[in-house]
């Protein structure tokens, strides 16, 4: 396999790259045509170009898109479509680049993409090749966090027109709606030899450094080689909405060092009774569930300049 300085020279040089988009992420029907046309003024010679319009067929069109055997997958979406992505290109010879067009765009986040699409391309013309981590949710890849609790019922439950029409607000609106009848958990995660039991409505697992489209602390990122556990309030309904609206406010100024963030490399998570796994906004199984990583699994095209561990 190439070293990530030569497959960045091969992917500026020769722009052999294939295109996909979710059109039924938040932006991607809308700017799929943009995106195609940016790559090609760009000099990309595009081997593929397609929008995909059932959700069902998105892991089946970016399968046939790898074994095209582009230097540069380009995936337009949400993190639910990178996600997917990711989990077909880790420890190939080939970089995933990022079309931020989805809800929260968590992922693009993390890696330093910037949502605008034209400069998102810049990105994919001037950028760098990076490796980052990627979370294992059992056996499933995930770049983003994996959702325990009532964001595995609002993955469910929120409708994709409101995603659509409002974006990230989408999420809190249904969670309002649901969190009057949901019943918190009694959560235990084991990491080593150390044990940590807490009841809560809500408990995050991220790989990345997002979530809802928000810091989770200003050290946490997806190539530092740790997972990041942490609850989200405590048994009563108004610590989930008083905490949810914290974090959103104070992620960029807290550290994975400070309560009530978990900073470890592996996991085993049970609850009181098996709970929905939601992972990168796809329902996923339920507890108990292991989670751990796969270090620099997955190359990724960055912006120039950017830390790469």
């Amino acid at each position: 396999m190439r070293t990530k300085q030569e497959l960045g020279a091969a992917i500026r040089r020769d722009r052999r790259a294939v295109l996909v988009v979710n059109a039924h992420s938040r932006r991607g029907r809308h700017l799929h045509e943009r995106a195609r046309e940016r790559l090609t003024a760009a000099g990309f010679q595009l081997l593929g170009d397609h929008p995909v319009d059932q959700p069902g067929q998105l892991e089946r069109v970016l399968t046939a898109a790898v074994d095209l055997g582009p230097d540069l997958l380009v995936a337009g979406g949400g993190d639910g479509t990178l996600s997917t992505a990711a989990r077909l290109l880790a420890h190939r010879d080939m970089a995933l680049g990022l079309l931020p067009l989805g809800t929260t765009n968590n992922f693009a986040r993390t890696v330093g993409v910037p949502l605008d699409l034209d400069r998102a391309v810049d990105v994919l013309t001037d950028g760098t090749v990076i490796d980052v981590d990627l979370g294992m949710a059992g056996d499933m890849p995930f770049t983003n966090h994996v959702g325990i609790g009532l964001s595995a019922d609002i993955m469910l439950r929120t409708p994709p027109r409101l995603k659509r029409v409002i974006g990230r607000l989408a999420y809190p609106l249904t969670a309002l709606a649901l969190l009057t009848r949901h019943r918190p958990l009694r959560v235990t995660v084991r990491a080593g030899d150390a044990r940590h039991e807490f009841v809560t409505h809500q408990v995050y697992v991220a790989n990345g450094g997002f979530h809802a489209g928000r810091p989770i602390a200003a050290d946490a990122d997806a190539d530092d080689r740790l997972l990041v556990a942490y609850p989200v309030g405590g048994a009563n309904r108004r610590g989930l909405v008083r905490d949810t609206a914290r974090n959103a406010a104070t992620g960029h100024r807290r550290s994975v060092g400070d309560e009530p963030f978990l900073a470890v490399g592996e996991l085993w998570l049970e609850t009181d009774r098996p709970a929905r796994v939601e992972v990168d906004g796809e329902l996923c199984g339920r507890t108990p569930i292991r989670i751990g990583l796969d270090a620099n699994a997955l190359r990724v095209m960055a912006p120039a300049g950017s830390l790469d561990r």
